[in-house]
């Protein structure tokens, strides 16, 4: 496979067709939301067609708003996509490491059929999943079937972060998607945290038992 030879590239199908696509069904997988304070991390999992693909699928941390949006919509007519969620309860009970590897397997189940082969963006892939798997470090960046992905995920968990603000107004969920910045930290001391803010995360472990 030829080497990238600059940032820019956009993702291309190469490493699909070295796993087998389009004769073998081949998806990408990716997540959002390992990293905030608050709301679930959602895994998504996509099979494109190769013949349809829409055109600017990109990592979806480079894409605006609007932008993934209209990418998601593109993509629910001409591929398969399956959504994994791993709630705040299992995150604190399992770590933010195995939810997330769990909201992959999930993902990779709601397909409508099972894939032959996973690309999961990341160094690692879950355990024992239906079929085998590559995980490939900045996969986003790289597979158009794993950009896909990321898209699906971003946009279920804002809109899944959407409605936590409604349910949680007060604490800005709405701009920040549950990530702790400077205006999300002091709601929380202000406020206190919800059901909704991950207690194992140190930011509001600290709140609830504060260090004498």
């Amino acid at each position: 496979m030829p080497r990238r030879t600059t940032k820019s590239a956009l993702p291309d199908y190469a490493l699909e067709t070295e796993a087998g696509a389009p004769a073998r069904l081949v998806c990408g997988v990716d997540e959002a939301g390992r990293g905030p304070l608050a709301g679930p991390v959602v895994a998504g999992a996509v099979l494109l067609d190769p013949a349809n693909i829409p055109p600017g699928l990109n990592d979806s941390k480079k894409l605006d708003t609007a932008r993934r949006e209209a990418l998601f919509a593109a993509l629910q007519p001409v591929a398969e996509i399956g959504i994994g969620i791993a709630s705040v309860e299992e995150i604190d009970r399992l770590n933010i490491l195995q939810a997330t590897m769990l909201a992959m397997t999930r993902a990779i189940a709601a397909l409508p059929r099972a894939p032959q082969f996973a690309l999961i963006d990341g160094n690692r892939a879950p355990k024992q999943l239906p079929c085998p798997a590559r995980s490939i470090v900045r996969g986003d960046a790289t597979s158009l079937s794993i950009a896909a992905a990321s898209i699906a995920a971003k946009v279920t968990r804002d809109r899944l972060m959407l409605v936590l603000a409604q349910s949680h107004p007060g604490y800005g969920f709405e701009r920040h998607m549950g990530y702790g910045t400077a205006a999300h930290l002091e709601a929380i001391s202000r406020l206190g945290p919800t059901p909704a803010h991950r207690r194992s995360f140190a930011p509001i472990r600290n709140i609830l038992s504060p260090t004498p």
